[in-house]
């Protein structure tokens, strides 16, 4: 059956998306995990198939338009697909079903929350000041500077799902002034669907992704998307990103403090029985000396 609340939540989240170009990862992977209870590593392998499936279309809209800067796309990708297997590989190692995988994923969700956040509230700021220093950077440190941001996008958004929208527009602003606005989102969308296809391809793998879940999302959010991008010209952009902004601090709070939360019980559980007295006729604890190797007992 298909439950309504996920529908809404899609098309909530493909609103966003439709009207500012970020807010998928941001506000999808949160809601499952906060709202509905989805386990982290699930709710950031699902998204991550959800976001894949619906900036292909706008992929698709943007390259027909030739508003896409390919140069840069290759360059981002060549950091951020080599470091997305590296972290996959990473967190096959720890066990996604594991309390200490939920824990780096959700401590790397709210760090890449918060660094959303603040791209959208500064990024004007920031690209009024470092935009004429960056023109005068010649093209091979610009090739290098784009593979590095590749990089830093592919770890936080296989972690996270977090990312590769508001984080990488600001990027691209910065690393290619000279370059129209539409061409830098159309960039940051081509580049973000490689990325978050062989991210979520990984965590398939894993056994972390709700494919019904998956197809419940889409329902809601492919129409929403589509309204968005027709409302897009008619709602003011600096409002969007600033109540955007604010609803990314707020979730990265309450993320923070759920996670303080279970920090400081773990914390209380590992003390309570550290303090438990012996049971009675229990052999005494034994000792251990470590002896460096090599070393001879004293005489």
């Amino acid at each position: 059956m298909i439950d309504p609340i996920y529908v809404v939540s899609g098309f909530g989240v493909g609103l966003l998306v439709g009207m500012t170009g970020v807010g998928g990862g941001s506000l999808m992977t949160p809601i499952l995990i906060l709202l509905f209870g989805v386990h982290p590593s699930t709710a950031v392998g699902t998204d991550l198939l959800y976001a894949a499936a619906t900036k292909s279309g706008g992929v698709a809209v943007h390259g027909w338009a030739r508003t896409i800067h390919w140069p840069a796309v290759i360059r981002l990708a060549a950091g951020s697909v080599p470091a997305s297997l590296l972290t996959l590989l990473v967190l096959w190692q720890l066990d996604l079903s594991t309390g200490a995988a939920r824990s780096l994923v959700n401590s790397v969700l709210c760090f890449a929350l918060i660094l959303t956040a603040t791209a959208l509230i500064f990024r004007k700021l920031v690209i009024d000041k470092l935009r004429v220093r960056m023109e005068r950077v010649d093209d091979a440190t610009i090739a290098r500077a784009t593979v590095l941001v590749g990089v830093v996008l592919g770890v936080l958004v296989s972690i996270s799902s977090v990312g590769a929208g508001a984080v990488g527009v600001t990027a691209l602003l910065l690393l290619y002034p000279q370059q129209p606005m539409v061409r830098i989102v159309g960039s940051d969308i081509a580049h973000a669907v490689p990325l978050t296809l062989v991210a979520g391809i990984g965590h398939w793998i894993m056994g972390s992704t709700d494919w019904q879940l998956l197809g419940v999302l889409l329902i809601g959010s492919l129409p929403g998307i589509a309204i968005g991008s027709y409302f897009a010209v008619r709602v003011p952009e600096t409002a969007l990103r600033l109540l955007l902004a604010g609803i990314l601090i707020v979730v990265a709070g309450r993320l923070g403090a759920e996670q303080w939360n279970s920090l400081g019980s773990n914390l209380a559980a590992v003390t309570e029985r550290a303090t438990e007295p012996a049971p009675v006729g229990a052999p005494p604890a034994q000792i251990v000396v470590p002896i460096a190797v090599g070393a001879r007992p004293a005489n």
